[in-house]
This record gives structure tokens, C-alpha cells and sequence, in this order.
């Protein structure tokens, strides 16, 4: 029986140039990494629950300026400068760095379990070189009704993403190249539409592309194979990006906590 393989984990937690993070100004901190729930900062917190994953045996945080989270990590995690041009660039850096497998997710992922990272993993089908956590609109709704989350609907799957991404195998760094460059054109719709495919896109629009759909195009654009992976508690869904979510991570924290020990 064959080892797994040691998994690195990138979390971002940079912010755009521009203007404040209303999250970061809305809980009175300088970035939204370091606002605390349940009285632990979100980073810190996510860190703690890649930490209990075993799996998982380096940890890299990467935002704007690394002078930030001095003091404030484990000395065993290492904080790197982030990409100015966005996060594709900056996971982009990471795959080439330390290679796969890279597990990927966010600062403010606050309410992140080691079993929902257990469980992508475990999950991801042999074949798969790249895994995304997801959470169905209807685990969402039943685990966390008061909640508004942005749904992508498939023909065959309605859902909300996680904040987690398990480059598994090489050939996903392609996938990232394709997100940093639809990442590079977000403000030229024309141009991401001749990226991704026109046929593609409409489809998506209308409500009439299925998985299976989904799949081929990265396949065809990136000779990976992706997967979604629906994890089974729909918590996983939220993440604190604006300040609605706040109160509701305060308030799921610690029910979380009680629940799984973490």
C-alpha cells in the first residue's frame, strides 16, 4: 500500500490595492486576516486547522507584506510576499516553488476543519489533477438556512465554493495559468469569453451547462482532469467577506467547536 504524499498548503491572505477591505474596516483591524473570531485571528485559525491535518506537513501564508503577520504565526509557517497581479499569480509561484500536491485556501475561510480538508482529499477521485470543494445549494440550506451564499447552477449540481483547491498532480498548474488569465481579463468580458470558450459561457448563463460540460472544456483548455468535490457539511461554504458574515461566523464558531473539538 502506497504512502500518500506530503501535502504543502498555501493560504492567501493578501488584499487588493485600492481601497480598504470593508471587512478589515468594518472589524477595526488593518487586513482582514487579522480580524479575530471567536477571539483568534481568521488566519491564525485557518492555519490551526491545516496544522491538525496530517497530511498536510508545510504551511505557507502569503499576503502583501510579510512583516504583518510577525509574531502572530507558528514559527514552523512560513510567510511569503504575495503576487501583486492577484492570487492565480501568487498559487502559480507556490506550484512552482514547492510543487504538488498544493492544497490551496483563504485567510478568511475562518470556520475551516481539518475533516473538510480530510474529506476533499479522501475524496478526489484517483484520475482527478484537480479537486475544488464545494457545498450544494441544498446542504447550505439546510445547515446554515440564514445565510446568502453566490451559487453556481450546473444542470446537474447547484452549488457554492468552499476556499478549497487541491492541485493534486502538475498538470494542474495549467488550470491556474487559465484562472490567472481570466483573472488578468475579469474587467474585459469579451476577452475571457475567447478564453474560456463563447459556447461555454452561454451556456453557463442559461443554466444549461452540466458538470460533465464543465469538465471537458478545462480538459480540452488544459489537458487536466478537474473535479468537484461536495463536501457534506455545508459550513464549508462560508467564508467572511463582508460584514454580514461576521456575525455569522461569530456565531457558528463556537458550535463548530463544540461539534468537531476544533
Amino acid at each position: 500500500m502506497s504512502t500518500a504524499p506530503a501535502i504543502t498548503a498555501l493560504v492567501l491572505a493578501g488584499t487588493r490595492p485600492g481601497k480598504p477591505d470593508p471587512v478589515a474596516v468594518a472589524g477595526g483591524v488593518s487586513h482582514k486576516a487579522l480580524l479575530p473570531i471567536d477571539g483568534v485571528p481568521m488566519v491564525v485559525r485557518v492555519v490551526h486547522a491545516l496544522q491538525a491535518v496530517p497530511a498536510v506537513t508545510r504551511i505557507v501564508v502569503c499576503l502583501e507584506d510579510p512583516a504583518i503577520l510577525a509574531g502572530i504565526l507558528p514559527d514552523d509557517v512560513q510567510v511569503v510576499a504575495s503576487r501583486p497581479e492577484g492570487p492565480s499569480a501568487s498559487v502559480l509561484d507556490s506550484l512552482a516553488h514547492f510543487g504538488t500536491p498544493l492544497l490551496v485556501t483563504t485567510a478568511d475561510n475562518a470556520l475551516l476543519q481539518p475533516e473538510w480538508v480530510e474529506e476533499l482529499l479522501r475524496t478526489a477521485a484517483d484520475k482527478t489533477d484537480i479537486a475544488v470543494g464545494v457545498a450544494t445549494q441544498s446542504s447550505i440550506q439546510q445547515s446554515v438556512p440564514q445565510t446568502k451564499r453566490t451559487y453556481i447552477r450546473l444542470t446537474d449540481m447547484v452549488f457554492s465554493g468552499c476556499n478549497l483547491f487541491y492541485f493534486k498532480t502538475s498538470v494542474s498548474a495549467r488550470v491556474a495559468d487559465l484562472w490567472r488569465s481570466v483573472e488578468k481579463n475579469r474587467k474585459h468580458p469579451l476577452r475571457v469569453a475567447w478564453t474560456l470558450g463563447l459556447g461555454v459561457l452561454l451556456r453557463a448563463v442559461t443554466g444549461r451547462l452540466s458538470t460533465q460540460a464543465l469538465y471537458a472544456r478545462i480538459y480540452a483548455l488544459t489537458s487536466a482532469q478537474a473535479e468537484l468535490v461536495p463536501l457534506s457539511d455545508g459550513r464549508a461554504a462560508v467564508d467572511v467577506d463582508k460584514e454580514a458574515d461576521i456575525l455569522l461566523a461569530q456565531q457558528l464558531a463556537p458550535v463548530l467547536k463544540a461539534q468537531y473539538g476544533h
